[in-house]
């Protein structure tokens, strides 16, 4: 019997130390060849970066494309949700769950029009700002306190085009640019997973 509890104290410590090196990186954005590499899927754009500079693939899984990369014995779960952005909580939930990985150990990369091009402010907690995928995650999760990644990509549209501006596709001034914002933003993610949110967003959010 002593044997027996301390069986199960042992898995449970275990399990719990476990836990808390995983981390989900969800990286927001549409599925389908016309919303690739548009300005609302800079969040699949980080991730698949990410993947390719490490020579990793995505596999498809249940509500999404994920891969794992490991960094400084900490495992980041990179997640393409496949629900379509106002979907996203729920794929979220789910790998969440699956994966037993605290609210706290998530990241979410989204694309920002109140910021400019380029701009990476990272956030523990605060609204939807009228995205339509934080306001899903919201919802599912039932709370506010999550991370984010929110991706700058300025509102240059004419009144009535942000729709248009939102899905549509970078110019190739902005592409070249992008190459040094998406390094940055691969970088505050490996910062939030090993030094924390609290000093990733003291070292990056003036950069």
């Amino acid at each position: 019997m002593i044997q027996f509890l301390k069986s199960i104290f042992t898995t449970t410590k275990k399990e719990t130390e476990d836990s808390s090196m995983k981390y989900l990186i969800v990286g927001l954005g549409n599925i389908g060849e016309e919303y690739a590499h548009t300005r609302h899927n800079i969040g699949f754009d980080v991730l698949e970066e990410l993947a390719h500079l490490n020579d990793l693939e995505f596999k498809e899984e249940r509500y999404g494309a994920l891969c794992t990369y490991k960094f400084k014995s900490r495992q980041f779960l990179l997640l393409k949700p496949n629900t379509y952005v106002n979907l996203s909580g729920k794929a979220i939930n789910y790998w969440l769950q699956k994966e037993k990985i605290p609210v706290q150990n998530l990241l979410v990369i989204v694309d920002d029009l109140a910021l400019p091009f380029g701009s990476l402010r990272l956030k523990t907690k605060g609204g939807d700002a009228g995205h339509n995928g934080l306001k899903s995650i919201q919802s599912i999760l039932g709370t506010t306190n999550y991370s984010r990644l929110r991706f700058g990509i300025g509102n240059e549209f004419q009144k009535g085009q942000q729709v248009d501006f939102v899905l549509g596709r970078w110019s190739d001034e902005e592409n070249e640019a992008l190459k040094d914002r998406k390094k940055l933003a691969i970088d505050i993610i490996k910062a939030f997973g090993t030094i924390g949110a609290s000093q990733a967003m003291n070292q990056f959010n003036n950069k």
